[in-house]
């Protein structure tokens, strides 16, 4: 498939539209636009973003959006989506003719009716697309609105193998208050299913909806009155205790994602 940044320039050029103009016409920025435009973005822009462009130069209705959602679905989702297009295709005739293409089949809608048609084909492959979210203004972890996305679409997406919980959600570290176990920047799995235990590393949303990310215990005072101890496992910080009714959401990690070695 063609990078969606060339596709964007070619499109801009012939359209006779400078970036300073197409940033006018769409409010997005124009720094934005050539990062995209020069594939320098990880991800692809939002949906509401997407649309605009569309429209502004002209796409198709949903070229770029479908697309997108393809670029989003991980690569082991793909995988195994695109050996039940191929399976599919080929019980159905063996002179069908050439490989399955996914991108194809996906941006000509087949895939989606073939998703929904067969869902229980996929589900023994084991395989749950976890959101990542960067940033929360609400609802952990069902009704999260991550960056500029709709309701319940993430940045970024990973796989849990074992991870059943369908509410489960990642977060990556940040700081360096739970090393030495976990280092700024991986990406922790937490799962709101998950039976929690004096000492377990939990995600932590407190009452006013900030976050933090720390171990768990469970205390009671003399008179009864119960509170959490969030216990960070660098030595270098103190431990914190908070009244019960402070903390309205504790959700345990089940996975965690670290690199080995370096890059290159």
């Amino acid at each position: 498939m063609e990078p969606m940044g060339v596709k964007l320039r070619r499109r801009r050029r012939r359209e006779g539209l400078t970036l300073d103009e197409l940033a006018a016409k769409t409010a997005i920025s124009k720094p934005y636009l050539s990062l995209i435009e020069t594939g320098r973005v990880p991800n692809p822009p939002s949906d509401e973003k997407l649309r605009k462009l569309e429209r502004v130069l002209g796409f198709n209705p949903g070229e770029l959006l479908s697309q997108a959602h393809l670029q989003r679905t991980p690569r082991d989702v793909r995988e195994a989506l695109r050996r039940l297009v191929a399976d599919r295709e080929s019980s159905r005739s063996a002179s069908a003719g050439g490989p399955i293409n996914l991108d194809d089949a996906y941006l000509s809608g087949m895939l989606h009716q073939l998703v929904e048609s067969a869902a229980s084909n996929i589900q023994p492959v084991g395989i749950r697309a976890i959101p990542v979210i960067n940033k929360v203004a609400a609802g952990y972890p069902t009704d999260f609105t991550d960056l500029d996305y709709p309701k319940g679409v993430a940045d970024d997406y990973v796989s849990g193998p074992g991870v059943e919980d369908p509410t489960a959600f990642g977060a990556r570290v940040c700081g360096d208050s739970m090393t030495p176990k976990y280092g700024e920047g991986q990406i922790v799995v937490f799962s709101p299913q998950a039976a929690i235990r004096d000492g377990d590393d939990c995600f932590v949303r407190f009452e006013d909806g900030t976050t933090t990310f720390k171990r768990v215990f469970f205390e009671t005072d003399d008179g009864g009155a119960e509170s959490i101890r969030l216990q960070p496992r660098n030595e270098r910080y103190p431990a914190r205790i908070f009244p019960r009714e402070r903390i309205n959401g504790l959700y345990r990690a089940v996975y965690k994602y670290e690199r080995i070695g370096g890059v290159g």
